[in-house]
C-alpha cells in the first residue's frame, strides 16, 4: 500500500499535468530528446496529516520514498483528490489553465511516459554479468565499496556507509542506520541529512571561502561546481543535472527503476532487472520527526543541488513502478548517498 509521503505528491502532480494538458501544453514537447523528465507541482493537496506537513507541498512528484503507513481511507483520500484535479482540468477554464501554467512553471520540462535508445549498454543478464565495475576504498575508516560505470560516468555501486562524526562534525546527529539498527548500516548504507551530504560544517569553517548553509539556509550560487560533501576524496555528490541524465542514459523516466533497481528486496514483486549493475536497494528513509519508514518500498538519494532553503533535490525509486525520478525533499529527511567519481 503507498504511504501517505508517496500519495500526496504523486497524486497532485498527475492531477496539474492534467490540467496543463487541458489548457493546451504539450506534455512531451518541452522534454529533452534523451529522456523523460519529471512534473514539479506547487499545488497543495486537501489531504494531509503529520507526515505531510513535514514535506514540502511543492516536492516533485514522487513514486520513490515513503514515511508514514498509509490506511485504506487515506489512500481513498489521495485518490478521490487526483479524480478531482483531473476533473477540474476538462473544464478548461482561463483561471484553471492560469493556475496549472503557474504551479508547473519552476519544472525544467514537462512529463513524457516514453521510453528512448539508452546510451549506456546493457552488461547484466540472470547469467551472465559483463559491467565494468571497480572499487572505492574510503581512507577515512578503510571500507571498500564496489563501483560500476554507467555510460562515461564512475558510480558507487553500493551505498555511502561512512559514520565518524569526530573527523567529520557535520555527522554529529545528523546520520543514522535505518530504525537505528547496526545491521541495516551493513546492508544499505548509512541515511544523511542534506546538511550533513554537503558536509556543511566544512564549508563553514573553511578559512578561504566560509559558506554558512544548509538546513533553511539557501546554498544557491555559493556551493562550488564540484561538491565533495561527505564522499571520500576523488569522489563527489551528484548534482541535479548528474542525477537527472543517469535515467535518460539508461532508457528514460518510464523504464529507470526496472533497470536500475536489485532483482531482490523489494517489496510485492517490485524488484528490478539491475542490468547495469547499479543495484539499487530498497533503503527506506528517515523524516526529520525522527520516524523511520519505506524499508522495503523506497528509497532516495541526495544530490548536491537545493530547491530552496528547505528543500533539495533527490534521485527516486519505488517498489510498485518501473518509473524512476528526480524530485525535491525537506532538508532535514534523511536518505542514502551515492557517490560519483571526479
Amino acid at each position: 500500500m503507498m504511504s501517505k509521503f508517496f500519495m500526496k505528491n504523486f497524486f497532485v502532480a498527475l492531477g496539474a499535468a492534467g490540467l496543463l494538458a487541458a489548457c493546451g501544453g504539450d506534455s512531451g514537447s518541452s522534454a529533452e530528446p534523451n529522456g523523460d523528465e519529471p512534473v514539479s507541482s506547487s499545488v497543495e493537496n486537501s489531504s494531509s496529516s503529520e507526515t505531510m506537513e513535514k514535506s514540502s507541498s511543492s516536492e516533485t512528484a514522487k513514486p520513490a520514498s515513503s514515511a508514514a503507513k498509509s490506511s485504506s481511507s487515506a489512500l481513498s483520500s489521495a485518490k478521490e483528490s487526483s479524480s478531482s484535479a483531473k476533473a477540474s482540468s476538462s473544464s478548461s477554464s482561463a483561471s484553471s489553465c492560469s493556475s496549472a501554467e503557474e504551479a508547473l512553471s519552476s519544472s525544467s520540462v514537462k512529463a513524457s511516459s516514453s521510453s528512448f535508445e539508452p546510451l549506456a549498454v546493457p552488461c547484466k543478464t540472470e547469467t551472465e554479468d559483463n559491467c565494468e565495475y571497480g572499487s572505492l576504498t574510503d581512507e577515512r575508516d578503510g571500507k571498500t565499496y564496489k563501483t560500476v560505470k554507467i555510460y562515461n560516468k564512475w558510480w558507487m555501486a553500493e551505498n555511502l556507509d561512512y559514520a565518524d562524526s569526530v573527523k567529520t562534525p557535520s555527522l554529529k546527529g545528523k546520520s543514522w542506520c535505518y530504525a537505528d539498527d547496526p545491521e541495516n548500516c551493513a546492508k544499505y548504507g548509512r541515511l544523511y541529512t542534506w546538511a550533513a551530504a554537503i558536509d556543511s560544517v566544512k564549508l563553514a569553517t573553511d578559512a578561504e571561502n566560509p559558506q554558512d548553509c544548509g538546513n533553511g539556509k539557501s546554498c544557491k550560487n555559493i556551493l562550488p561546481d564540484v561538491v565533495q560533501g561527505i564522499c571520500p576524496d576523488g569522489w563527489h555528490l551528484p548534482d541535479y543535472d548528474e542525477v537527472s541524465k543517469l535515467l535518460p542514459d539508461v532508457g528514460g523516466y518510464s523504464i529507470a527503476g526496472s533497470v536500475l533497481k536489485s532483482r531482490s528486496g523489494w517489496n510485492d514483486g517490485g524488484n528490478g532487472k539491475d542490468v547495469y549493475g547499479f543495484n539499487v536497494l530498497p533503503a527506506g528513509i528517515r523524516l526529520g520527526n525522527g520516524s523511520f519508514d519505506g524499508v522495503g518500498e523506497g528509497t532516495d538519494f541526495w544530490s548536491a543541488t537545493e530547491q530552496d532553503p528547505e528543500t533539495a533535490h533527490t534521485l527516486y525509486f519505488y517498489y510498485e513502478y518501473e518509473y524512476a525520478g528526480v524530485g525535491f525533499y525537506e532538508k532535514g529527511d534523511a536518505f542514502s548517498i551515492r557517490c560519483v567519481k571526479d
